[in-house]
């Protein structure tokens, strides 16, 4: 062609190709850049302490849950561990903006421990919900 230098069909294309292809499945993509010196930004992901009509339901489930875990205390493979996590977790909310991971943390090994007992398990995914609510 003219205007363009010859290229034998051993050589490399010198053309760069900084898109992103993708072939079937499922992609859920978050912030990207491509390219040279590209760079994406992403803002600051916080969790909000709860409002005080939120802080008294988030009280209230937390006060539950700590009776729940006395009561079913038989049913519980340990004790003391489900305990520091509900401290933890207190600590945290009482933070001016808590920390997500921290947050989630001690609400999943929440979960995991009130497995055997169905009323503790209730109470534990009903503060999850209230919390993701924020």
């Amino acid at each position: 062609m003219p205007g363009q230098p010859d290229q034998s069909a051993e050589e490399p294309s010198r053309v760069l190709n900084f898109g992103v292809q993708q072939y079937g499945g499922q992609s859920q993509v978050a912030n990207q850049a491509v390219g040279p010196q590209a760079r994406a930004v992403a803002g600051r992901i916080s969790v909000q302490a709860p409002a005080a009509e939120q802080r008294a339901q988030v009280d209230a489930l937390l006060l539950l849950i700590e009776r729940l875990l006395e009561e079913h205390r038989s049913a519980l493979p340990d004790q003391e561990v489900p305990r520091a996590e509900l401290r933890r977790l207190r600590e945290e909310l009482d933070e001016g903006s808590p920390e997500p991971g921290v947050v989630r943390r001690a609400l999943d090994r929440l979960t995991a421990f009130a497995e055997p007992a169905a009323p503790l398990a209730a109470a534990v995914a009903e503060l999850t919900q209230l919390l993701q609510s924020f």
